[in-house]
C-alpha cells in the first residue's frame, strides 16, 4: 500500500505558452493542489469539509494528481486528481463507488481511470487553462493505456433548486449510454430539494466532458456536503480519439507518474 506521496521533482509534460501540465511528485507541490482544492470548494463554493486549509480524503494517496503551472509565477492554478484501476484495489475502490453502483461499468472489457476533485484557480479560469489541462489528462489515459476514463461531474443548485429533470432533458441521444450502463445513485436528490426550471445551465467542466463525448450513466447523486449534485460520467477514450486526437493526442508527451 501507499502510504505517502512520492518524493522528486516535477515531470514535465509538452509546455504551450505560459502554462504547462505536469504530474506533481513532491509532497510541496501535492500540498499546493489540495490547498487550491480547498480556496475553490470550501472557501469559494461552501463545501462543509473539514481540513485547515487544506482538502483531501482517503483516496488522495493513492491517485497522481495532474496540475497546470503557471509558467510566470510558478503558481498552481488548476488541479485534478487521478485514481487508475490497479490503484483502486489498494484504496479500496473507486471515489464513484461512494455515490453510485457502477458495477454494471465493470463488464466493460479494458482499464479504467478516474478523475476527481478538478478544479481551477478564480482568477485563471478560461478555456486556456482547461484546455492544458484536459490535454495533459489525454496525454496520460492514452499514453498508459486507459480505454475509460470516468468519475463524478457536480452541478451546483440554482436559486430554485436541483433542476434534475430539466438537466436529463437537455441530454442528447448521443450523450447517454445504452441502457445497460446506467448506474444506480446512492443517494438521490430529494424531492423537496428539486426544482423545474433550470436556472444556472451546465458548470464548463460538465460541458466540456460532453464535448469531448462522454456520456452521462443515470440520475443523480446528492452531495449533502458539497451542496451539489454529482452526475456520473463515462468517456471510452475511442469516442475522445475520434474527435480530439489531433488537439489532445497527436504529440508525444513526457508525463510521468503512476499507472
Amino acid at each position: 500500500m501507499r502510504q505517502d506521496i512520492p518524493t522528486g521533482r516535477w515531470q514535465r509534460s509538452e509546455i504551450s505558452g505560459r502554462y504547462q501540465t505536469l504530474v506533481a511528485l513532491d509532497p510541496a507541490t501535492v500540498e499546493a493542489a489540495y490547498r487550491l482544492r480547498y480556496r475553490v470548494f470550501v472557501e469559494e463554493l461552501g463545501a462543509r469539509l473539514p481540513g485547515d486549509g487544506i482538502e483531501q480524503d482517503r483516496f488522495d494517496p493513492y491517485c497522481d494528481h495532474l496540475v497546470v503551472q503557471d509558467r510566470q509565477d510558478s503558481r498552481i492554478v488548476a488541479t485534478t486528481r487521478l485514481l487508475s484501476d490497479r490503484a483502486a484495489e489498494r484504496s479500496e475502490g473507486f471515489y464513484s463507488q461512494t455515490e453510485f453502483d457502477i458495477d454494471a461499468i465493470f463488464t466493460l472489457p479494458g482499464r479504467f481511470l478516474e478523475v476527481g476533485r478538478t478544479c481551477i484557480d478564480p482568477a485563471c479560469r478560461g478555456s486556456v487553462v482547461l484546455t492544458t489541462l484536459w490535454s495533459g489528462l489525454a496525454r496520460y489515459a492514452v499514453e498508459r493505456g486507459f480505454d475509460y476514463l470516468m468519475g463524478c461531474a457536480s452541478i451546483p443548485p440554482g436559486p430554485s433548486g436541483f433542476a434534475v429533470e430539466a438537466f436529463q432533458r437537455r441530454l442528447t441521444p448521443e450523450q447517454r449510454p445504452p441502457l445497460w450502463l446506467n448506474v444506480r445513485s446512492l443517494r438521490p436528490v430529494p424531492d423537496h430539494l428539486r426544482c423545474q426550471r433550470d436556472d444556472c445551465g451546465l458548470p464548463p467542466l460538465l460541458q466540456t466532458y460532453l464535448r469531448l463525448g462522454a456520456w452521462v450513466c443515470g440520475e443523480p447523486y446528492w452531495d449533502e456536503a458539497f451542496d451539489c449534485m454529482d452526475v456520473f460520467i463515462l468517456l471510452p477514450l475511442t469516442r475522445l480519439k475520434a474527435r480530439y486526437s489531433r488537439r489532445f493526442i497527436r504529440r508525444p508527451a513526457e508525463i510521468h507518474g503512476h499507472a
